[in-house]
């Protein structure tokens, strides 16, 4: 079975099942569709996480970690002397190194079973003779047509055409700079010749796109100062020996057990640790008080996720001393419980204990010139700077090799293209202060606290289902409805991606301008109006996003006693699919 949030990249993902290959095979090939038909989602220049369990090893659960870290210059001193309070949402100053390509590699090196040549030959031909252009991406292309011509020069010429109009939706595309990228890492495995194994040309080909053109060509770009979202233009600090010293990697997962499910998310780095906090708050209540879909429910679930997210600021970050197994702690999380009141907290209002870094001061959108929008969906400012969003894949096989894969970033709105390359770097940057002492403040090396998070949930010793969604903040409290409608309401997974969905705002958002909204609540009309109402007497500030907008979950899964497969898709976007057989 594979779920995508495109159908082009779910068809890739299932040509490769179809025709023996694994789960990893699929997912790497659905991996580089995403980024030729989302590319105002994700891209080459981007970064990823993703949760994995082998058929041989089912009970264990593995992180793909494809989040790379701040390059050497980009240090607070650097950016302070460029007059900036905030690192900026768009420009190449906001790029990690980039992380995805040599993530995917690394998984089809150590656990796929195709040649390079055969995994990439869906993507390499849509990047080289097209494919159509979807409503999202001609969407994003339109909204910025006007600041690509006054600014971006590069990312005119790659995504406008020559007359200066933005592509329609439905009209045929290519990236053929792209395609001769990929072409590059298919012959730098290739000229190892026949003795080599599989495994070694595509190290070969990680090896080359780490030190290669893609790195020189990048180096240079950035040399050169671009516009970036605070409206002025400054020069990057990525070099091509950032890209060379850093490589992809597996590390272990974090785990915590809820009604009889072994939920795996990334470690603190991520913000993944939350919605294992949130289950760990939230399971011994009584399961009227778990039903997203009453008030009871939702205002619960609410404030439980925002003591969470509140952690999640005040202790997440890659400095590797997070106190994990405290915050996820039983004696913990009732504490964290019992501050859940009759009325919505206001307040951001993280727990104590030793060692716990400072947090900057909070501003809201109203205190922010830029403002910030709310459903974790692409959103122009005034300024030029269009938000992007997030990507999402679920493959599993017939032996049980599994993944759940959540890559973004190097999004077409995120930096200028490099035209040699035919792709954008990325922002993640943005998810760091430029205030010292914080749990993410700007550090060299340091990998920024992604909103990347995507979730696998085992039972009796097998990985039984992998999920995710796009959706930036908001990825796990979309989760969170889905895991509850389905391990305690005993809803299908389509039932369940399908229901009404909400999230709080009600803590610092990781992009930029960093802004909160004290009691802010987000909601899908469909959660009903009496429902709506009784949260706003209960203290919600409550923003109606329409019907069918928040989430775009997608699922796999594995009955090991059976072998029968399922999966399933959201219909939001009008364009994941869910496939198999």
């Amino acid at each position: 079975m594979t779920a995508t949030t495109h159908w082009l990249a779910t068809g890739a993902g299932q040509s490769v099942l179809e025709r023996g290959g694994t789960a990893f095979d699929a997912a790497v090939a659905a991996a580089f569709v995403l980024h030729l038909v989302e590319p105002h989602l994700n891209g080459p220049g981007g970064d990823l996480v993703a949760l994995l369990a082998t058929a041989e090893d089912p009970g264990t659960p593995v992180v793909l970690m494809g989040q790379g870290p701040a390059p050497a210059g980009a240090t607070l001193e650097r950016y302070r002397a460029e007059g900036l309070d905030l690192v900026p949402g768009a420009g190449a100053l906001a790029a990690t190194v980039p992380g995805a390509v040599d993530a995917w590699l690394l998984l089809l090196e150590t656990h796929g079973t195709w040649e390079l040549r055969d995994v990439l030959g869906i993507p390499l031909a849509l990047a080289r003779d097209g494919h159509p252009l979807s409503v999202g991406p001609a969407r994003a292309i339109a909204a910025m047509a006007s600041f690509f011509r006054d600014h971006w020069p590069t990312s005119a010429a790659h995504w406008l055409h020559p007359d200066g109009t933005p592509p329609v939706a439905g009209e045929i595309v290519t990236n053929r700079p792209w395609a001769g990228v990929l072409e590059e890492l298919v012959a730098a495995g290739d000229a190892l010749g026949p003795a080599a194994s599989r495994a070694d040309r595509v190290r070969s080909a990680r090896d080359a796109w780490a030190t290669g053109r893609v790195a020189r060509e990048i180096d240079a770009f950035v040399r050169a100062p671009h516009r970036h979202s605070d409206g002025r233009d400054h020069a990057g600090v990525l070099r091509a020996e950032d890209l060379a010293g850093f490589r992809a990697g597996f590390e272990p997962a974090a785990v915590l057990d809820f009604r009889g499910t072994t939920v795996a998310k990334s470690g603190p780095w991520g913000q993944g640790p939350a919605l294992l906090a949130a289950l760990a708050i939230l399971e011994p209540l009584d399961d009227a008080l778990l039903d997203p879909s009453t008030a009871d429910g939702a205002h619960t679930i609410a404030e439980a996720m925002k003591l969470a997210l509140a952690d999640r600021e005040a202790w997440f970050g890659d400095d590797g001393d997070v106190p994990l197994e405290r915050l996820l702690s039983p004696g913990y999380a009732a504490d964290r419980r019992a501050l859940i009141g009759p009325r919505a907290s206001a307040e951001l209002r993280p727990g104590t204990g030793p060692g716990r870094p400072a947090l900057v001061r909070l501003r809201t959108a109203a205190e922010y010139a830029a403002g910030v929008a709310g459903v974790g969906e692409p959103t122009i400012e005034s300024t030029g700077d269009l938000r992007g969003d997030t990507c999402h894949l679920d493959v599993v096989d017939r032996w049980g090799n599994i993944v759940a894969a959540t890559p973004s970033g190097g999004w077409l709105q995120s930096s200028p293209t490099i035209p040699g390359l035919g792709f954008c770097l990325g922002t993640r940057l943005q998810m760091t202060w430029l205030e010292e002492g914080t749990a993410t403040t700007l550090t060299p090396g340091r990998r920024p606290r992604t909103t990347l998070t995507p979730t696998l949930l085992l039972r009796d010793g097998h990985a039984v289902a992998a999920l995710g969604t796009p959706g930036g903040d908001q990825q796990d409290q979309w989760q969170l409805l889905y895991l509850l409608r389905t391990l305690v309401g005993g809803w299908s997974p389509q039932q369940a991606i399908d229901a009404p969905a909400f999230h709080t705002t009600s803590f610092p958002g990781s992009f930029w301008p960093r802004t909160w909204e004290p009691g802010g609540l987000v909601v899908e009309d469909r959660l009903g109006e009496g429902v709506i109402r009784e949260l706003e007497a209960r203290g919600h500030v409550v923003t109606r996003a329409g019907d069918q907008v928040l989430g775009r979950l997608t699922t796999v899964g594995r009955d090991p006693a059976t072998g029968v497969l399922h999966a399933a898709a959201n219909a939001r976007a009008m364009q994941g699919y869910a496939a198999g057989r």
